[in-house]
C-alpha cells in the first residue's frame, strides 16, 4: 500500500508582479483535482520561503512546491539543503510556475502552464539533480543555486530591468540590454581557474550554468544537463558594443558557442578573481555581488530530488 505523499506549498504572492496571488485558487483547485494532499502557505518577507522549507521539512512533508520565479524556487532549494545539513534529512522539490522567467523550472523540465504543473506533481516522476554553491559578494558563508550564476553584462541588465516597474518579460530585457551596452559596457580584468587550469582575460560575460536559460530567452547553455556533476561554462572576450548586439541574439538563439569570441567548456567548479575592475553577479537572478573581488562556484552532485515531466519512475516513498 502506497503511503500518501505530502506536499507543502509555499506561495510567493508577490511573483510574477501579482500572478501567483491571482492564481492562488486556479492552483489550488487543480491540486485538488489531481487528488494532492497539500497545505498553502505564503510568503510575507524575503527568505521567508527558505525557512518555511526548513519547517515543512521537520514536519515531515515530503514534497516542498515553490509557486512563483526563479527566486522562490532559489528560496525552497536553499532551504532543502540547509534542511539537509542541519537535519540531515530533506524533501523533493517541486514548482509551479508563476513568475517571469521560469528559467529554473525549464531547466529541470517543469512545465510552464499551471494544469501541466499540477498534473506532474501528481504524477510524481523525479530527476536527482545537481546543486551549484556559490561563495563570496554577500553570501561569504555560501549560497545555494539550482539554474546558474552570471558574472557580468547579464547581471547588470537584470539590475537595470528590475528597475521597471510596469513593463515585464522581453521588451524589458532588450531596453535594459540596450541601456547596459550605452552606459556600463566595460570588462573587468580577471582570473579565472577551473579543471587545473587558469584562465586571465578581460570577459564581458560569463555564464556559470546548471540550466540552460536565463531571463526567459536566452539560451546561455543549450546543451546543459542539471544531473551530470558539471557546469556548463560560456565565457565572452571583450568585443565591441556592437558584436554585443550580434550577440545577444546568438544568445537567443543559443548559438553563440560558433562566435570565435566565446569559449565554452564543462567544470566541476570555477574560482574567479577580479584584477581590475569588480564582479557583478547573480545567482538564480538573486544578486551575489555588485563590484565583488572573488568568487567560488562548485557543482555538488546529484543533492536534490526534483519532480519533473521527463523523471523517471514515479517515486513510492
Amino acid at each position: 500500500m502506497n503511503q500518501i505523499i505530502k506536499h507543502k506549498i509555499i506561495l510567493n504572492p508577490t511573483a510574477g508582479k501579482g500572478a501567483a496571488k491571482q492564481n492562488q485558487p486556479k492552483i489550488e483547485d487543480l491540486c485538488r483535482q489531481n487528488g494532492l494532499d497539500y497545505k498553502l502557505t505564503e510568503t510575507e518577507r524575503p527568505w521567508h520561503a527558505a525557512e518555511l522549507t526548513i519547517q515543512a521539512v521537520e514536519e515531515g512533508f515530503d514534497v516542498v512546491v515553490a509557486v512563483g520565479g526563479d527566486g522562490t524556487s532559489n528560496e525552497v532549494l536553499n532551504g532543502l539543503m540547509l534542511a539537509k545539513e542541519k537535519l540531515g534529512k530533506t524533501a523533493a522539490l517541486g514548482i509551479l510556475c508563476a513568475g517571469r522567467g521560469n528559467d529554473f523550472a525549464y531547466g529541470v523540465g517543469v512545465p510552464a502552464d499551471l494544469k501541466d504543473g499540477c498534473e506532474a506533481l501528481a504524477a510524481g516522476r523525479r530527476i536527482t539533480m545537481d546543486v551549484g554553491k556559490v561563495t563570496g559578494g554577500l553570501y561569504p558563508g555560501g549560497r545555494y543555486f539550482g539554474n546558474g550564476i552570471g558574472v557580468g553584462f547579464d547581471t547588470i541588465v537584470g539590475f537595470e530591468a528590475a528597475k521597471f516597474k510596469r513593463l515585464s518579460g522581453l521588451p524589458v530585457y532588450l531596453i535594459a540590454a540596450l541601456k547596459t551596452l550605452f552606459l556600463y559596457f566595460k570588462a573587468p580584468h580577471l582570473r579565472l581557474d577551473f579543471n587545473g587550469s587558469s584562465v586571465t582575460e578581460k570577459l564581458i560575460q560569463i555564464s556559470i550554468m546548471n540550466g540552460r536559460r536565463m531571463g526567459g530567452l536566452f539560451m546561455m547553455a543549450p546543451e546543459a544537463r542539471p544531473d551530470d556533476g558539471l557546469f556548463d561554462l560560456c565565457f565572452v572576450n571583450e568585443i565591441s558594443q556592437l558584436r554585443m548586439i550580434g550577440m545577444i541574439v546568438k544568445y537567443i538563439k543559443g548559438t553563440q558557442a560558433d562566435d570565435p569570441a566565446v569559449f565554452t567548456g564543462r567544470a566541476p567548479g570555477v574560482k574567479i578573481e577580479a584584477l581590475e575592475g569588480g564582479l557583478a553577479v547573480h545567482a538564480d537572478g538573486e544578486t551575489i555581488a555588485e563590484e565583488g573581488s572573488s568568487l567560488q562556484v562548485e557543482c555538488l552532485k546529484q543533492q536534490i530530488e526534483v519532480i519533473s515531466a521527463y523523471g523517471g519512475e514515479k517515486a513510492s516513498s
